[in-house]
């Protein structure tokens, strides 16, 4: 009887604990970390997600930018942060994914070194030339690889993310052969494009879309089986000759492993709110 007294006293003083803990959150400033750098496509997302939570709290969120080794640098310091909910991270299918397969040894586990918050969104990936490319299509940039092979470059953010297994895969399916230059992130990687010194890129589809717009990019192909709403005019690689090329990306925020479940739960409900107002909005703008 006194045992269970003691078992049952000692679990309400820890939901009082972790109710208190959750009501002070956040207690100063926090800080969600993006594997990428300042223009890549999980920065944007993460400062469009920051700036409404530090209107909501009266409390500054700063984006931290970590870029290096394909997203696993950020990783690493999240996973060993506070469990405080004042560190997050904004990562994507590069990190919480591929990384950790393709790397020999990574610091950090996708599922036991963080706390889901919430998944961010599923996009795609938009295949890319430079204007200098003699080719409006997918089939057309085929074919030229094929009459040019290891004589076409395209950029990545770098080895072992997303845009970099994009091409990879579209290489092995198409049977061509183009020469790799990984990059940083992504925005090194489009600014050397858009300067012509490389040719191509599977870009993310948020970073690649001002320049399309522009017509500073050329559009040739979604990664995707589905189109996107955004460019719906843009048809899929599986479409345009590569039947069943797909690959789709996903961003997802976490805090490290152990953070209170209250802080979880708040934190998952505030970004999803801000998720559908956003979504909303791009609603209403097509």
């Amino acid at each position: 009887m006194r045992l269970a007294f003691a078992v049952a006293t000692a679990l309400l003083m820890a939901a009082m604990a972790n109710a208190a803990f959750s009501q002070a959150y956040p207690a100063k400033p926090v800080r969600i970390l993006a594997p990428f750098p300042a223009g890549a496509g999980v920065d944007i997302v993460a400062r469009m997600i920051g700036q409404p939570l530090a209107e909501q709290w009266g409390q500054a969120v700063v984006v931290d930018n970590r870029p290096g080794a394909g997203g696993t640098i950020a990783c690493e310091l999240v996973a060993k942060a506070v469990p405080d909910g004042h560190t997050l991270l904004l990562g994507n299918i590069s990190t919480f994914a591929m990384a950790p397969s393709l790397y020999k040894k990574v610091n950090y586990d996708p599922v036991k070194s963080f706390a889901p918050i919430t998944r961010v969104n599923t996009s795609t990936n938009i295949l890319v030339v430079h204007p200098n490319v003699q080719a409006t299509t997918t089939q057309a940039f085929i074919a030229l690889a094929k009459a040019r092979p290891g004589q076409i470059n395209y950029a990545s953010a770098g080895s072992g993310t997303s845009p970099h297994l994009s091409a990879e895969l579209f290489k092995s399916m198409a049977g061509i052969d183009l020469v790799h230059v990984p990059y940083k992130g992504s925005p090194q990687a489009l600014t050397d494009l858009l300067g012509g010194q490389t040719q191509a890129m599977f870009a993310s589809l948020v970073s690649a879309i001002p320049h399309v717009r522009q017509n500073r990019l050329r559009a040739l192909g979604m990664t995707a089986l589905q189109r996107s709403a955004v460019l719906p005019e843009v048809p899929t690689i599986s479409e345009s000759g590569l039947r069943g090329y797909d690959v789709s990306v996903w961003m997802g925020i976490v805090a490290p492993a152990g953070t209170p479940p209250a802080i979880v739960a708040q934190l998952n409900r505030q970004i999803a709110a801000i998720l559908k107002i956003s979504k909303r909005r791009k609603c209403a703008r097509s």
